[in-house]
Order: structure tokens, then sequence, then C-alpha cells
């Protein structure tokens, strides 16, 4: 991928993967926009180009806005930013002015250095909904399946933390990156005072050429200290029935949506495991070829959003059933943050594991796959699982 325009900042380093990556990591200031992926690392500031809001689908829009660029004289524009999970509200996308590139930051040896730890703050935390509360709306959601009415619904909840003193983003992006560099990182402004950031370990879609490649996850298991129990756990989940079957839905979902587009499509039998650093999930790596060059890796990924991974099936009556149970709205969370250039490549990336930051608050959120063998104890301990992710890069707890 080609840069639309490069600074150097430092002397450049004796191997390029050494530094190259966490320098960028290091320059990072709220207002910029930064993005790791297991290809790049992307530094972004100022814009050159918005990406309208309009009626049109936003893949469109955002063809039009890459042209435009080009038109400008722009060499390989790229846009970056976030699709929210109603993808007919507005996105957070742009063409930077300036973007630096580097290799992904798990082929920088400095990223093994670890980030600094939370200072003391006094977290004041709020959750929405109550954890009984949301309990009460997976054994809802449960009683209606039992009776036919829809098979999965993915059902969220948020805490609401506030801090005595403005939310240092830096810091907290540098132990997110840190601790999960082979994943996908990502501190985005989606408003003047905003900044979406998080550490997602679920590739939407990505495409290189002809090649498309997507990665759903579905399935989790809260990972353990105990090497002997973790590796339980991680055993049990490649075996727990309820999960397979619910990792078998989306994996479906993903093949069914990319088929039209692809010549070749292979999808394996059976899952695998990855994991990070405080869950399991059951993972499916897909891969095909396009079967016309001039469907973008945005087109895909709009064709798969939203899978039932972060939304439920059927579709329409899983988001019926979100929307009159959870007491927010989404936002950004469980849409799509990436990348995409002018010749249709591009990586997207499921927005979970993240937070909303404006000023003094950070707004979190988590979620859990609801199918009629769930049990509410159990769902409600998901979610406060994939929160750690988050509480422990700001020094929080439950």
């Amino acid at each position: 991928m080609s840069t639309a325009s490069q600074v150097a900042t430092h002397e450049p380093p004796a191997h390029p993967a050494i530094g190259a990556a966490t320098s960028l990591l290091d320059a990072y200031t709220p207002g910029a926009r930064f993005l790791a992926t297991p290809r790049h690392t992307l530094l972004a500031h100022g814009t050159a180009h918005q990406v309208p809001h309009g009626e049109r689908p936003v893949d469109e829009r955002v063809a039009d806005t890459l042209a435009d660029a080009v038109a400008a004289g722009q060499k390989s524009p790229v846009v970056i930013g976030a699709i929210p999970f109603d993808h007919t509200a507005p996105a957070a996308l742009s063409v930077p002015a300036v973007l630096r590139t580097a290799p992904p930051l798990a082929s920088d040896p400095l990223v093994a250095l670890p980030a600094a730890a939370p200072g003391p703050v006094d977290w004041h935390i709020r959750p929405v909904p109550e954890p009984e509360v949301y309990a009460a709306g997976v054994a809802s959601a449960v009683e209606r399946m039992w009776r036919g009415e829809f098979s999965k619904v993915v059902l969220a909840r948020t805490l609401e933390l506030t801090s005595p003193s403005p939310v240092d983003l830096p810091a907290m992006l540098q132990r997110l990156a840190r601790r999960d560099p082979s994943g996908y990182t990502f501190a985005l402004p989606t408003g003047p005072t905003r900044t979406l950031i998080g550490a997602s370990p679920e590739l939407l879609v990505s495409r290189r050429g002809q090649r498309v490649v997507a990665n759903p996850l579905a399935g989790s298991a809260p990972r353990s200290a105990d090497l002997a129990e973790d590796v339980r756990r991680a055993a049990a989940l490649l075996e727990s029935v309820k999960d397979l079957h619910e990792h078998a839905v989306v994996v479906d979902a993903v093949h069914q949506a990319l088929a039209p587009h692809c010549s070749e499509l292979t999808v394996p039998s059976r899952p695998t495991l990855i994991r990070t650093a405080t869950m399991w999930h059951l993972s499916t790596t897909v891969t095909g070829t396009l079967a016309t060059p001039d469907v973008s890796a945005l087109t895909l990924a709009c064709a798969l959003h939203p899978t039932p991974a972060v939304c439920g099936t059927p579709t329409t009556t899983a988001r019926q059933i979100l929307t009159e149970t959870e007491p927010f709205d989404r936002g950004y969370f469980t849409g799509i943050v990436g990348w995409g250039d002018d010749r249709g490549d591009g990586e997207w990336v499921v927005t979970i594991r993240c937070a909303e930051a404006e000023e003094r608050t950070l707004r979190l959120y988590a979620g859990a796959g609801i199918v009629a063998a769930s049990e509410p104890e159990a769902e409600t301990a998901e979610t406060a699982a994939k929160f750690r992710t988050f509480l422990s890069a700001v020094g929080a707890e439950l």
C-alpha cells in the first residue's frame, strides 16, 4: 500500500521492522487516526477529502470520494475511518491529508516492551443496563427463541466510566496495542471531541487484488491466569455444542454473502481457536477469489454487515429484538472500522472490544450471542470478561 504523503520524524532504523511501527504508535495524538492490522500500521493526520453523508450506499460514496482525490492529483489515496452499526447513520470516513505507513506492529520487536501501567484514577462506573436487567433480557430472548420467533440475537451492555481528569488516549492506545499486537488496534475521531478506540480480534473482510479473506468469530470463553485451567477452557470451547452451533450460523451467513462475488470460496468444515489477552474465540478463516476485480473490500464488507455474530438471525427480527432490549444507541459499536484504497483493496474489521471516549468519559461496550441454549448468568459473565480488555487498559475493575 502506498502512502498519500510521507513525513519523516526521526532517522531511519537500522532495520525497517525495528521501531518503524512502534514509532507511529508513539506519535499518535488525539485527533489523529491510528490503525494497526496484521498487514500495516497507519497514522493519518488532517483531511484532504471527507466522505459525505447521503442516501446512497456508503461504498459508492467512498468510491466517489477516492475518485475525487485521484482527480485532484493525490496519488494512491486511502480512506480511513469508521461506519456505525446502523449503516444509514453518518459515518466517520475521510481521505487524510498526510498518511504515514509502517509494517505490522507484530513484526516490530520493540512492541514487546511493556506500556506504562495505568496510574491511579478514581473511576466512577455505571453499568447500562444493570447486570441483573441484562440477564433478564437474555432470559426473555431465550424464552422467545423456544417459542420459535427467531434463532439468535446478540445482546450488548455498556459501562459508563467517568474520571476526574481527561481520558489519556495515547496511554490507553499504547496498552491496547502492546497487549495484543497481532490484532486490530484503532483510535479514530468520530466527532469534534469524541474518539472511537479499541482492539478488535475480528476481521470482517480483506481484499488484496482478487484474494478475499474473512475471519468470523463466534463462540467465546474467558481466559484463565492458570495455565491448566486456560487449556481446559479452550478444549471445552472446541467441543461446546452450543458454541459450535452459534459459530456455524455465522460462518454460513458469511459463506452466503461472499459466494455471489467469488469464483472460488473455501470454507473449513470445523473452526479453530484464536486467543486474545482475555478471551478464547472459535474462529474460521474463509478464503476466496473474486469473480470480477471491480468489487471493493468495502462493498464486500457492506454485503456481510451485520453478520449474525453482532446482530443475530434472522437479521430483521434480531435487529428489532436488540432495539427493544438494549437501553442505548450502539453507535459505532459492532459497526466497521478500517481502510480502503482506490484500487479496491482494504481491510475492514468488526468494531468490538471498543469504547467511545469524550473528554472525561468512556463508554465501554460488550455483547454476547444469545441462542436457545444460553444461560443468563453465563452470558452476563461473558460480557464481563470481554470488558476486561478495556478495564485493564485504564486501571479499572468491575
